[in-house]
């Protein structure tokens, strides 16, 4: 009896042997979505779909180099790259290229189905016309099309805002641990790898996810993780990490530009203890909370005045001043020309000999006749306040083309007047590499003085500064929050309601895609 049985156990065997098999080569189908931008509205800026530079398809792996062939990932899913867009942080999107880019993305997601993950990559901080958290009504219009079982994994900056809505969708998330963000990419691989783990492991979706408003809104320029406490305060999360119990932990600082509800501090940790999940989001809430008035600016801040007598006695070189109010990476219009006036009708700078380097004014037309009159010849023309004009006119620019650099997307020029180096561009831009100067044969290790349109510095500026100060110079991110006219983001709040009540700060548990929002 047994001998007949065991040719068809055999059987069995090999079949559930193929089966399994089969099975591993099965490899799991996980789409690429996301749209990012950074936007103030404090500023009159608008951001159009251009100013996105989409990317689809294939081309948008060209964002992550973890999906090189031999990292270890690319393999590991069938992955199905949709719509990535990152535009410079700017003014408020228009609702016309939301809409425009939304729907671009839901009709690749609806061709890329059946899917097993999605890996939902964004900034947080886009204020779109006419629509509060568009971040998370993207996520929503996904979940539409996608469905509510398909695990999804968000990645976000920390300067980013997350709504109930955004968190519910979202399966997993996490955000950068960095200020400078040199953890960008690392942090967006952890997206993707935990996201592949749940998905290879078949644990699927995290039992719970805690999320914990904390109420206050600061500036990165005063939450650097560089220094104390957001180095401690954020150092602190690999520590409360857990395995499955606690997958991964997130602060975010939220972004003070916007005038939304969305605005404030958050705390979220998921995995599948809700105990040891409700512990780590408390633990770091409560942290956040306890240093509020420790955060300081990184650097020496004052008014420009003050900076610029500072940097005149200075004997180092090159004394950086950041033009923080029009930080075109923080979302400024760019073309604030506040500072530059001041700069002009400075007479102890005019007279001090010092080298100056400004970075930089955009004035499409100046561009054109510094080319057109080339290198040595002279030129005048405006630039600047064509978006940004509230708080000075358009500078008038009169001297020597010292440099030219055409560009079909976006040429630049410098203009030499008397001692100050002007670098006028086509379109606005951001100046954080030494060779951005250079290319226009600047030395900017040899300037006396260097004034960027910037808040904190980045790496490149940082390591090259001999002296720095941060000039709370106004515009479309001024610093200065107490002078923003605040109407819709949750008060009380700190640091603008400094005396407020202790906060609640428990952690509340955040339903799953597959459940109401309660």
């Amino acid at each position: 009896m047994k001998k007949k049985l065991f040719p068809l156990a055999f059987l069995m065997m090999l079949l559930c042997f193929s089966c399994t098999n089969k099975a591993k080569k099965e490899l799991p189908r996980i789409a690429i979505a996301g749209i990012a931008i950074e936007s103030s509205t404090f500023s009159p800026a608008v951001s159009v779909e251009a100013d996105f530079r989409a990317r689809t398809g294939e081309a948008v792996f060209t964002y992550y180099p973890f999906f090189e062939p031999d990292s270890g990932i690319i393999d590991r899913a069938v992955w199905l790259p949709t719509l990535r867009g990152h535009a410079m942080p700017g003014g408020i999107v228009t609702r016309e290229a939301y809409e425009s880019l939304v729907t671009k993305t839901l009709e690749m997601l609806k061709n890329s189905l059946p899917l097993d993950g999605l890996f939902y990559d964004i900034h947080g901080a886009m204020s779109v016309q006419g629509l509060d958290d568009p971040e998370g009504d993207f996520l929503l219009r996904i979940r539409e099309v996608i469905g509510n079982e398909v695990l999804v994994s968000t990645s976000m900056d920390l300067h980013g805002s997350v709504s109930p809505r955004l968190a519910q969708n979202s399966d997993l998330i996490t955000c950068y641990r960095l200020a400078p963000h040199e953890d960008a990419i690392e942090s967006k691989k952890r997206a993707v790898t935990n996201l592949l783990n749940r998905l290879e492991s078949g644990k699927g979706k995290p039992a719970f996810k805690a999320w914990i408003p904390v109420p206050i809104l600061l500036p990165g320029e005063k939450t650097s993780t560089r220094i104390e406490p957001g180095k401690s305060l954020y150092g602190a999360i690999p520590g409360v990490l857990d395995g499955d119990n606690v997958i991964d932990a997130a602060i975010w600082m939220s972004y003070p530009w916007a005038d939304e509800p969305r605005n404030h501090g958050v705390v979220m940790a998921y995995g599948d203890d809700r105990e040891s999940v409700a512990k780590a989001a408390e633990k770091l809430a409560r942290n956040f909370w306890d240093v509020r008035n420790d955060f300081e600016f990184v650097a020496p801040t004052t008014y420009l005045e003050e900076a610029l007598v500072k940097a005149i006695a200075s004997d180092k070189k090159p004394f950086i001043i950041s033009d923080m109010g029009d930080n075109p990476t923080a979302g400024g219009a760019g073309d604030v020309t506040w500072t530059l006036h001041e700069l002009f009708k400075h007479t102890a700078l005019q007279n001090s000999g010092k080298t100056v380097i400004y970075a930089s004014i955009p004035g499409a037309e100046l561009v054109k006749k510094a080319i057109e009159a080339g290198v040595g010849a002279e030129v005048v023309g405006t630039a600047g306040a064509e978006v940004d004009n509230r708080f000075a006119p358009p500078v008038t620019l009169k001297g020597i083309v010292t440099a030219i650099k055409e560009d079909s997307l976006n040429s630049e020029v410098v203009v030499k007047c008397a001692n100050i180096h002007v670098i006028v561009t086509e379109k606005r831009n951001a100046y954080h590499y030494e060779k951005q100067f250079t290319d226009l044969g600047l030395a900017p290790r040899e300037a006396d003085i260097l004034v960027v349109k910037i808040g904190y510095l980045v790496p490149e500026l940082y390591d090259m500064r001999a002296d720095w100060l941060m000039a709370l110079t106004p515009g479309g991110v001024d610093q200065d929050l107490l002078r923003l006219p605040y109407k819709r983001v949750p008060r009380p709040i700190f640091p603008l309601d400094p005396n407020m009540e202790e906060p609640d700060l428990h952690a509340r548990f955040i339903p799953l895609s597959t459940e109401p929002l309660q």
